[in-house]
């Protein structure tokens, strides 16, 4: 689709947008929600545009707040939180989404972000309100958006494209959680640019989700996609899908044209754990595209998913490899219709910097060109910008590039300012701290730039050595080993932490050959010396928000011994 025939979003500000379809198709769906919690068949709750633009009124005329405030959103998954973020903006305020304290194990986090945006009042719901009032233990106006009382303070303002939407709080994988400032006009236009670079059809697609709203991807593909382009939304809880994956693909058969996202686990996750009599129910010819981005792409568990589902109808040019983060609103890269591309890298040319296909290496998934917005290669310590095949710091460059974080200028400058050496444009540039690779025209995603493993000089990618230790049993988790570097003697020592799913079953002597297994295999393939392979249960190797695998918080453990010892040195 091209730029010239787009179909223009709603308005210049997502409230234009609301207001722009509840005015135009008033009675259209424009939220659907399916509620696994309270029926196992997943009892759908629906929104007109009409309907959510009056609750939207409604709660945020109970927001005591001026323009500029913050507002905290800490509702369960479900139409209300949809709501709850939509009548912060409405009301002049800054929204600010979070999820519900009740949420296990993430209250060090919420925590850390609440003190750190100073909301002058919390949206949640009638249910939920006296857990967020202890936990948030002081005086905030807390407002129930299921229950709203009006205050005299509404109407707010109407909000301007540059104005300051939301504050998207990073999943917080190498830094502390830092929220990235983004305007009304910095989400239109990525959405925009997504739309284009998938190839979305606004007149045909419906999106359907179960990523958590407070999440950058879930958030633009459950809420403001649909918001700016007037499409029906589909959502679901995260638990729902945790405990029945075929739930989610079942929603996406029902829905011709759909369209969702998720992280490569969740395609792993659904290959394994859905069963054969399930998969022959699904109607996926019906789907428009799954967008796979978050986290590192691994191209073996999309061979096993397409397998697995192509008896249902799903055929691999559906899976769209993509490439974002929150500081760029969440896409930057977007793949073609097309199988995905997977090319084999020399691992040791990748080591030294160089990405050069070979017949035996590192297999690495394209992630697609950019659309509306630039990427550069850049030397991080020259900022001099590198030939195609070369590996280098992705740096990028467009309208959607957020204005920074909030009240950090120093790291803002840092990160949001960055200045080309003798490129054009010469700055400002978003430095995104991951290391990639541009080959024949497609954008490769080779790590991050504070995981990379320096070992006698030579660089180790984690999510490569990961791989290779995973390798070592089927009882180890994919996707739930951690391998990171630690101060050693003259160099860097490495460590691996892997969790298995039999770990309370495992005798020592099994425990010991099996991390001799793993020591011997990270040693053929990558020529690293293991100093300590831990094995672990289930749940031991941290995340972020998102899922990432949380290296740095892994290390911290390690370093602390809340590992305890490896069986073998």
């Amino acid at each position: 689709m091209s730029q010239e025939t787009f179909p223009a979003v709603g308005g210049d500000t997502l409230t234009a947008c609301l207001r722009h379809w509840a005015a135009t198709t008033p009675d259209a769906p424009a939220l659907t929600f399916a509620d696994f919690a309270t029926d196992p068949a997943g009892r759908r709750r629906s929104l007109t545009w009409r309907q959510l633009a009056d609750r939207v009124d409604a709660a945020a005329g109970a927001l005591p707040v001026s323009p500029g405030d913050r507002v905290a959103v800490l509702c369960p998954q479900s139409p209300d939180y949809v709501v709850g973020f939509l009548a912060a903006i409405t009301a002049g305020a800054i929204a600010v989404p979070l999820f519900d304290p009740g949420l296990p194990g993430h209250a060090g986090r919420l925590a850390a972000v609440l003190a750190d945006c100073a909301p002058t009042a919390v949206v949640t719901t009638a249910a939920a309100r006296p857990g967020v009032e202890e936990f948030l233990g002081r005086d905030v106006a807390v407002v129930a958006v299921d229950r709203p009382e009006p205050v005299p303070s509404w109407p707010a303002p109407t909000p301007a494209p540059g104005d300051v939407a939301y504050l998207q709080y990073t999943s917080g994988s190498t830094r502390s959680p830092a929220g990235v400032v983004l305007t009304h006009a910095n989400v239109l236009a990525n959405v925009t640019q997504a739309v284009r670079g998938l190839g979305l059809d606004p007149a045909a697609a419906t999106t359907v989700s179960w990523l958590p709203l407070f999440h950058d991807m879930g958030l633009v593909l459950g809420l403001l996609t649909p918001l700016a382009l007037g499409l029906r939304s589909v959502l679901m809880d995260p638990l729902a899908f945790i405990e029945r994956p075929v739930r989610w693909l079942e929603l996406l058969g029902d829905h011709a044209g759909s369209w969702s996202a998720a992280p490569n686990f969740a395609f792993h996750y659904c290959a394994s754990r859905i069963r054969e009599a399930d998969r022959a129910r699904l109607r996926l010819g019906r789907v428009a595209a799954i967008v796979n981005g978050a986290e590192p792409i691994n191209p073996d568990v999309l061979d096993r998913f397409h397998t697995a589902f192509a008896g249902a109808g799903y055929r691999p040019e559906m899976t769209r490899p993509a490439y974002g983060l929150a500081e760029a609103t969440v896409f930057v890269t977007t793949g073609p219709a097309a199988a995905p591309r997977v090319t084999t890298f020399d691992r040791d040319a990748l080591a030294t910097g160089t990405a050069r296909p070979a017949g035996d290496g590192v297999r690495l998934v394209a992630c697609g060109t950019p659309a509306g917005q630039l990427v550069a290669l850049v030397d991080p310590d020259t900022a001099a910008v590198l030939p195609d095949g070369s590996v280098g710091e992705i740096w990028v460059h467009g309208p959607n590039v957020g204005d920074g974080y909030w009240q950090k200028p120093l790291d803002s400058t840092e990160t949001f300012g960055a200045r080309l050496a003798g490129g054009l444009p010469e700055g400002p540039w978003l430095r995104t701290g991951d290391l990639g690779v541009r080959h024949d025209g497609e954008l490769y995603i080779a790590g991050r730039i504070k995981d990379l493993i320096i070992v006698d000089g030579r660089n180790h990618y984690p999510q490569d050595v990961e791989a290779t230790a995973a390798s070592a049993d089927p009882g180890i988790r994919p996707g739930s080993v951690a391998a990171f570097a630690v101060a050693g003697g003259d160099t860097e020592a490495v460590v691996v932490v892997a969790e298995h799913r039999a770990h309370a079953d495992l005798a020592e002597p099994a425990e010991r050959a099996l991390t001799a297994a793993v020591r011997r295999l990270v040693s053929d393939a990558h020529g690293l010396a293991l100093r300590d392979v831990l094995l672990v249960p289930a749940g031991r190797v941290p995340r972020t928000s998102s899922g990432k695998i949380a290296r740095g918080a892994c290390r911290d453990r390690y370093l602390a011994g809340d590992y305890g010892k490896a069986l073998a040195r």
